[in-house]
C-alpha cells in the first residue's frame, strides 16, 4: 500500500473500494465550508454598509478584520478550542472568523466604489436610505462582494482540512490518518478532492460574479438620470 511502486490504478482502485466513505468526507467537509462562510456572508455584507457610514467606526472593523487574518488558521483553531472544546463547532466559528475579512473588506470597497451620480439619481426618484442600499448600492457592488465571497470560499475549503485536529471531520480526517498510517494513499484520497473541491469553488463562484457584472451593467443603464437643478 504504502511502497515507491504505488501507479495511478492504485489509487483508483482504493477510491473505488473507500468511496462511501470519501463521499462522507467530501459531504461533512462542503457543509463545514457552507455554514462557516454562510455565516461569514450574513454578518460580513452588513458590516461592510456600516463602514462605509462611520469612518472612525470603520477603521476599528477593519483593524479587527487584519487582526483576524494574519492569526494563523491552526492558531485559531487552537485558541477556539481552549474555549469551546472539540467538535465540529470549534471549526464552524474558526472557518467564520476566517471568512469575515475578505467579505466585510470587498462589501466595503464595493460600496465606496459607487458613483455619487447613480445615489442622487435614486435620491431624485424620493427612495429612501435603506431603499438606496438595497436597490441601487448592493446590487452596483455585487460584484465586489462575490469576489469576497470567492476568496473566503476557497480559503475556508483549504482551512478546513485541519479541522480533524480540533474535533471536525472532513475530507483532513482521511488525509491525517494517512499521514499518521504512513499510508500516501489516504493522503492523496484527503487531499485531490480538496483541491478540486476549491478549484471547483472558484470556478462556480467566478461564472457567478462575471454574470452578475453584466447584471450591474444592465441596472446601469436602467438608472434615471440625475434630476437637474431648475432655474
Amino acid at each position: 500500500m504504502t511502497g515507491p511502486d504505488l501507479t495511478f490504478w492504485d489509487f483508483i482502485d482504493y477510491v473505488h473500494r473507500n468511496s462511501g466513505m470519501l463521499w462522507g468526507y467530501l459531504y461533512q467537509h462542503i457543509m463545514m465550508v457552507l455554514t462557516g462562510v454562510g455565516i461569514a456572508f450574513v454578518v460580513g455584507v452588513p458590516l461592510g454598509a456600516l463602514c462605509t457610514r462611520n469612518r472612525a467606526l470603520a477603521r476599528i472593523i477593519l483593524a479587527v478584520m487584519n487582526i483576524l487574518q494574519v492569526v494563523p488558521s491552526l492558531a485559531m483553531l487552537v485558541l477556539l478550542l481552549l474555549i469551546m472544546g472539540l467538535g465540529s463547532t470549534t471549526v464552524t466559528i474558526g472557518l467564520f472568523l476566517y471568512s469575515l475579512n475578505p467579505i466585510v473588506r470587498n462589501t466595503y470597497i464595493g460600496l465606496q466604489q459607487i458613483s455619487p451620480s447613480y445615489v442622487e439619481a435614486g435620491r431624485g426618484v424620493g427612495m429612501s436610505q435603506m431603499q438606496l442600499l438595497f436597490h441601487v448600492r448592493f446590487p452596483l457592488a455585487l460584484t465586489f462582494i462575490m469576489t469576497g465571497l470567492r476568496i473566503s470560499a476557497v480559503i475556508a475549503i483549504g482551512v478546513a482540512t485541519i479541522a480533524p485536529l480540533v474535533g471536525g471531520s472532513g475530507l483532513g480526517r482521511e488525509i491525517y490518518a494517512g499521514i499518521n498510517n504512513g499510508n500516501s494513499l489516504r493522503i492523496f484520497a484527503g487531499a485531490i478532492p480538496a483541491a478540486l473541491l476549491a478549484i471547483a469553488a472558484d470556478i462556480v463562484l467566478g461564472f457567478l460574479q462575471r454574470r452578475l457584472k453584466v447584471e450591474g451593467r444592465r441596472s446601469k443603464n436602467i438608472l434615471p438620470p440625475t434630476p437637474k437643478a431648475q432655474g
